[in-house]
């Protein structure tokens, strides 16, 4: 199986055969951690049988089991740079959560940052055989957009239609029934790099684990922290992970737009460990405990114990003042902060009716980071929470799980993706899918 349409056909099989079964995982792969739920569903008889998106949780027929979070090795930037280390990684989280849930699982959705993904608007217009539309004329549609470039060794991670316009009727959903003559799409398609997508694939393969889906975080990150209204309206969802930031923007209840900065929170942690003399580990703690990015008169006389073990002993117990951490920690914080910023302006954020950011992810929780980003992003700054699922623990219910319970929101609840239609070969685009489109080719 060479062609990325048809697996992704496959994959979206396996997700439904494993939902009328009952058990699915979703496995979060991330720079710092690798978090795994597993989801029991309800029935197949409870499911919405149009598949279209439920953003709200109390929308999704679904409850976790099992939980459980291991610490990421041989992960970078939100890529996999060792397979071996990564792999057993993956191996431990999976059987901790098996093992909380008292039940294997075999099917698995996974999300990852990283891998340099770019976005792509395209458009597409097809005359209707009827003047009813059809599931076969939404396929013909989508299969008239023209392919852009995508460049040598990328592929294609969701290519999902967000407006729908019939004649002269815009801003529709799904015109499927509705009555007209000429039917326009606009898709918006999210590349990344081929060898991070078959890293992580090749990866869940030797854990025995069968794909059933694959998204971005940046992505479900924004499923999950962003409210309805915020999807629908215009918002952004900066999700400030470990080894990257990603940052999605949601109209209309669906993404156009998603990019990944790669900085994260590892960077400050890094930058502590160099600037302290002292080991990450407790750099990591440190920032943790007593990080910030806002000094006061009350830091300069708040102490920091250092503490070490070189058999120096001035070196070993000393004390710094939370002013002197928070100098460290504030200028990369900026840095991540600055590029987030570049990046909103190259997408046009500006122009969204609503300027809505939330901030996610392990880097949010620092304090005093939501009035930093309001000075560097825009007034309309918040941060951000995933939204309750029923059955998930209340040390998974922190803004470092957004891409995790996004993770389980799309796969209860996934939106309508190209490869969801019959598209016939003879209809391919220019540019042939079996050309461009290149996944699982060394591990299928």
């Amino acid at each position: 199986m060479t062609d990325l349409y048809q697996s992704q056909r496959a994959m979206r099989q396996m997700r439904k055969a494993a939902m009328q079964r009952g058990v699915i995982a979703v496995l979060d792969v991330g720079t710092t951690k690798i978090a795994c739920l597993i989801l029991r569903f309800d029935g197949p008889d409870q499911f919405r049988s149009d598949d279209g998106v439920g953003p709200m949780a109390g929308q999704s027929q679904f409850r976790v089991i099992g939980a459980a979070t291991t610490r990421s090795r041989g992960i970078r930037f939100g890529e996999i740079d060792g397979v071996q280390e990564a792999e057993r990684a993956i191996r431990t989280v999976v059987q901790s959560a098996q093992k909380a849930a008292g039940q294997r699982v075999d099917h698995v959705i996974a999300c990852f940052s990283g891998a340099g993904p770019r976005s792509y608007g395209l458009a597409g217009e097809q005359r209707l055989a009827d003047n009813v539309v059809t599931e076969q004329d939404i396929a013909r549609v989508l299969a008239s957009c023209d392919m852009p470039d995508l460049g040598e060794g990328r592929e294609v991670l969701h290519a999902q239609p967000v407006n729908f316009q019939l004649d002269n009727r815009s801003g529709l959903a799904d015109p499927r029934g509705q009555i007209g003559h000429n039917l326009s799409v606009d898709m918006h398609l999210l590349s990344v790099e081929r060898a991070a997508v078959e890293c992580v694939l090749h990866c869940l393969k030797r854990c025995d684990l069968e794909v059933a889906g694959i998204a971005s975080s940046a992505y479900v990150a924004g499923l999950a922290a962003l409210v309805e209204d915020e999807q629908e309206l215009g918002a952004a969802c900066v999700d400030l992970g470990g080894g990257a930031t990603g940052l999605s923007i949601f109209m209309k209840k669906h993404m156009i737009y998603a990019d990944t900065v790669r900085m994260g929170g590892d960077l400050v942690s890094r930058d502590i460990a160099m600037g302290l003399e002292i080991p990450l580990a407790m750099a990591e703690r440190i920032k943790t405990f007593h990080g910030g990015v806002h000094a006061t008169g009350m830091d300069d006389r708040e102490m920091i114990e250092l503490t070490a073990d070189t058999g120096d002993w001035e070196k070993d117990r000393r004390r710094i003042s939370r002013t002197e951490l928070i100098g460290i920690m504030r200028p990369r914080v900026e840095e991540i902060l600055e590029e987030v910023r570049a990046r909103l302006d190259v997408a046009g954020f500006e122009h969204l009716p609503s300027q809505q950011i939330v901030l996610t992810g392990g880097g949010s929780l620092i304090p005093g980071i939501d009035g930093l980003a309001a000075r560097i992003l825009g007034q309309r700054v918040r941060l951000g929470r995933p939204l309750r699922v029923q059955g998930l623990p209340q040390a998974a219910a922190g803004a470092t799980f957004a891409s995790a319970v996004g993770l389980c929101l799309f796969a209860a609840h996934p939106q309508d993706e190209w490869w969801d239609f019959e598209v016939p070969p003879e209809r391919y685009p220019a540019r042939s899918l079996r050309r461009a489109f290149r996944w699982f080719r060394d591990n299928w």
